[in-house]
């Protein structure tokens, strides 16, 4: 028999969200809005180039990020959603004997990754659905070589201020890397919530994450990509797997960065959406922290999978993490509406 890692057989599966023919899907954080306009003209026009390989060096996609973002190219890689690039980040520094923190619970994929990079993961508990980045500093020991801080945290919807977040980081040794996740950032109160790429874009050691997949709607194309300093940023471009973005995805990811206004205009109808469905829920009975994000924290418990199984029951799809909580995806108006409707039912029964 093949030997495979034992660390391997041991480790769970990422598990996505639900998929059931004629239901609502609030489950996996997709924008609701579909495809930007000039992204799906542009689309249009490339099926007849796809039997060549992408550029490899997604070259003119780095220059488009450099540009929105004010740096060279040299500070950003780039790979199949940040999904992918939080790998080639855990690829660049891992090893046997090595560790990750982050904040538990928070996106699925770190653990996993970080098992398959071949390091240890270590979960730090939350505190009131927040990191406590307090208790992730004290994780942090001679082996540690990466820190995530998911900004605003997935699935919890709460986000860490810059005050905390700079005294967080000032604290952490030179050699460690902090990756700030900003996969939601588009949909964060600037008033609140920082901009990594500002606050800490002279730091070699932080590294900011960014995805397409959220409020550029791109999440069945796969790009993301990272910002750092050229140094770091020239290893992790050596751990992408060949040709991971692919033609189609660096193409809609430029056309999509030409569509700020619009991007900003669905953002806004999304926190719009977000503010009315937590007035809602409350009105309700429930108690949910205040999000940052595109969705919501029901931390419910116990009655986790009994409550997206009933919302199921009634045509909507959330995503429930057993005993702890479930997420609540924003969508469209008539979406969120029938997602209330199934929670008040939820209530009535209850009583």
């Amino acid at each position: 028999m093949v030997h495979v890692r034992p660390s391997l057989i041991e480790l769970q599966s990422y598990v996505p969200g639900r998929k059931v023919p004629g239901a609502i899907v609030l489950a996996s954080n997709e924008s609701p809005y579909g495809l930007l306009p000039g992204v799906a003209s542009r689309l249009a026009e490339l099926t007849g180039g796809l039997s060549r390989y992408p550029d490899m060096g997604a070259v003119r996609l780095l220059e488009a990020l450099a540009a929105r973002h004010g740096v060279a190219p040299g500070h950003i890689a780039v790979g199949a959603g940040s999904s992918e690039v939080c790998g080639q980040l855990l690829h660049t520094v891992s090893s046997a004997g090595t560790e990750a923190v982050f904040g538990w619970r928070s996106f699925e994929a770190y653990p996993i990754l970080t098992t398959v990079a071949g390091g240890a993961a270590i979960h730090v508990p939350l505190r009131d659905h927040h990191q406590d980045l307090d208790a992730m500093a004290a994780a942090v020991t001679d082996r540690t070589r990466l820190v995530f801080v998911c900004n605003p945290n997935n699935p919890t919807s709460t986000a860490v201020g810059e005050t905390p977040l700079r005294a967080f980081v000032d604290r952490l040794p030179e050699h460690v890397l902090v990756v700030v996740d900003e996969a939601y950032h588009e949909y964060a109160d600037p008033s609140e919530v920082p901009d990594a790429l500002a606050l800490f874009g002279d730091r070699p050691n932080v590294v900011v994450l960014r995805t397409f997949s959220k409020a550029y709607a791109l999440a069945g194309l796969r790009v993301g990509y990272c910002v750092g300093a050229p140094e770091i940023i020239a290893q992790v471009r050596k751990t992408q797997t060949p040709f991971s973005v692919s033609a189609l995805a660096q193409e809609a990811a430029i056309a999509a960065l030409q569509e700020n206004e619009e991007v900003v205009r669905r953002a806004g109808l999304t926190v719009k959406e977000r503010e009315r469905v937590t007035h809602e829920l409350r009105s309700l009975g429930y108690e949910l922290p205040d999000s940052q994000a595109n969705f919501l924290w029901l931390p419910l418990g116990q009655d986790s999978t009994a409550f997206t199984d009933h919302c199921l029951d009634n045509g909507v799809i959330l995503r429930a993490f057993p005993g702890e909580g479930v997420r609540v995806t924003i969508g469209l108006p008539e979406e969120n509406a029938a997602f209330l409707t199934a929670a008040a039912a939820w209530k009535t029964d209850a009583q």
